[in-house]
């Protein structure tokens, strides 16, 4: 594979600065000014480095899967629902009328209407992922993007075996396999609901064991390699994650980790999604689809209390 240096280098380059920004937040969640000199930066929004660290997946961490003692199949359950939506004010809003979910409450019929009457005032997914919302198997039965989704939820995890083939993987890429299995999910959410899932104290997988690259991720690859060759858009992920000391060193930039912990597959990964973002303002002449960045960046100042899966060890 051959490296298209002029672009490449704003990928450890991103990943640099937006890691600075991190540490400004973290160190003083009140003070938004002058995080970064950057204008792509400081006028687009970004994700962080690393996934675990934005607020959705904080969320989710912290309120979804470690709120209180949950069952096996609460947390699948919990985490596969969460993620459908991927919306925390739609989480809350669930909760808020039939109370904390879990296996045993969760009635499809309940909360489709719920969430029926939720999308007359507001959206109830998250403009992160794009969710497919037809397939032959729900389409004549439901009208409504949210009832294919839970139906499939219910009948194709919860009272399926499904629950059981999650329960007796023994890695993360298997975990991904089960999930492609499901209506609606196609490998770059597999991958994704395989990683929310190895958060949970059910699986203790290897970040780096696995990774599937997603649209965005691709885009961003493509423009930062010239040539793939014989190799995948993964191998170009993996290239990366065991070169990326040597490449900061190269270009002569900073990376303070995360309390220790390296980054994983699933954040380099994310990271060439965001290059992709982020080239698309410094070197337009690489537009591969994609012209434009389409969120702005808005401030939000409600503080985050970082919590990570207790099982990483991270002094925080």
């Amino acid at each position: 594979m051959k490296v298209r240096e002029e672009a490449y280098q704003y990928y450890f380059y991103f990943m640099s600065e937006r890691m600075k920004i991190f540490w400004l937040r973290y160190n003083n969640p009140t003070d938004n000014t002058m995080l970064t000199s950057d204008p792509i930066l400081e006028q687009y929004k970004f994700t962080n480095v690393y996934r675990s660290t934005d607020r959705v997946s904080q969320y989710l961490i912290k309120n979804v899967i470690y709120s209180y003692n949950y069952s096996e199949k609460d947390l699948l359950l919990r985490v596969i629902l969460f993620k459908i939506f991927n919306r925390i004010d739609t989480w809350e809003y669930m909760e808020s009328r039939v109370g904390r979910l879990s296996y045993n409450n969760f009635n499809v019929n309940e909360i489709s209407e719920i969430l029926t009457e939720r999308i007359k005032y507001r959206p109830i997914f998250s403009p992160a992922y794009l969710m497919t919302g037809s397939h032959s198997k729900y389409n004549e039965k439901y009208k409504y993007k949210h009832e294919k989704w839970l139906s499939m939820l219910n009948e194709e995890i919860l009272k399926s075996n499904r629950i059981e083939s999650f329960l007796k993987c023994h890695s993360l890429e298997e975990l991904f396999n089960v999930l492609s299995h499901c209506s609606f999910i196609g490998p770059f959410l597999a991958y994704q609901y395989a990683i929310d899932l190895n958060y949970t104290h059910l699986f203790d997988f290897s970040e780096n064991s696995f990774v599937k690259a997603g649209i965005g991720a691709k885009r961003g690859i493509l423009k930062c390699f010239s040539d793939l060759g014989k190799y995948t858009f993964e191998d170009a992920i993996l290239f990366t994650k065991d070169n990326y000391l040597n490449y900061l060193d190269k270009y002569s930039l900073e990376f303070d980790n995360l309390f220790g912990r390296e980054p994983k597959l699933i954040d380099f990964q994310n990271c060439f999604c965001e290059t992709d973002k982020y080239l698309r303002v410094k070197m337009p002449e690489l537009s591969i689809k994609n012209k434009r960045i389409k969120q702005k960046f808005k401030i939000n100042n409600s503080k985050i209390d970082y919590f990570f899966p207790p099982k990483w060890n991270l002094d925080n």
